[in-house]
């Protein structure tokens, strides 16, 4: 396991020691800028381009591959479903956007309701039982997005923030007790 010994069995302590309100500048600026994609209900190819590679540079090659039509079918659809299930299938259909990458999107055009899913979150909750399956938290998948949304948001209530402060404050915990490599051998 990638996490040494949590100082908490449970997940609120380690919550509140690690929780920021703030964004990190580059962030902010970037949720600042899609709030404009959120009023008019689609990204555009730019907006796509740079919050997929906000999240990871390794899939700007793909990413850049998609149309601006397919850009705006897939993310119109994902600011404007009602099922949580088909915003993300539908940036799924994106070339370069996996399961975090469309968590991204999601999180960073709406980070009230939404955080990013990533190896440390999923590992720090699989860590603390919270989460089933898949313990090293790659190849993430839709069923594990939903559980996740769920819980954050659940957590988020609980604490009076939003969800991707509490995603955040997994985050830090995460990098705070990791031991050893993220993605070992």
């Amino acid at each position: 396991m990638p996490l040494s010994k949590l100082p908490h069995g449970s997940i609120h302590p380690l919550i509140r020691e690690n929780l920021l309100l703030g964004e990190d500048e580059d962030t902010a600026i970037m949720i600042d800028r899609l709030r404009s994609a959120r009023r008019r209900r689609y990204l555009t190819k730019g907006e796509f381009q740079d919050a997929c590679f906000w999240k990871s540079p390794r899939s700007a090659n793909h990413v850049h591959r998609n149309s601006h039509h397919r850009i705006r079918r897939a993310t119109g659809t994902a600011l404007t479903a009602r099922s949580e299930r088909k915003r993300i299938e539908a940036l799924l259909e994106l070339r370069g956007v996996s399961v975090p990458t469309a968590s991204a999107i999601l999180t960073l055009t709406d980070p009230k309701r939404y955080g990013v899913i990533d190896i440390r979150v999923w590992q720090l909750l699989h860590t603390l039982g919270l989460v089933a399956g898949n313990p090293k938290g790659t190849k993430l998948t839709i069923p594990q997005w939903e559980a996740f949304l769920s819980l954050i948001r659940g957590l988020a209530a609980a604490h009076g923030t939003s969800a991707r402060n509490i995603e955040r404050a997994l985050f830090r915990a995460h990098r705070k007790y990791q031991d050893g490599l993220l993605y070992g051998p």
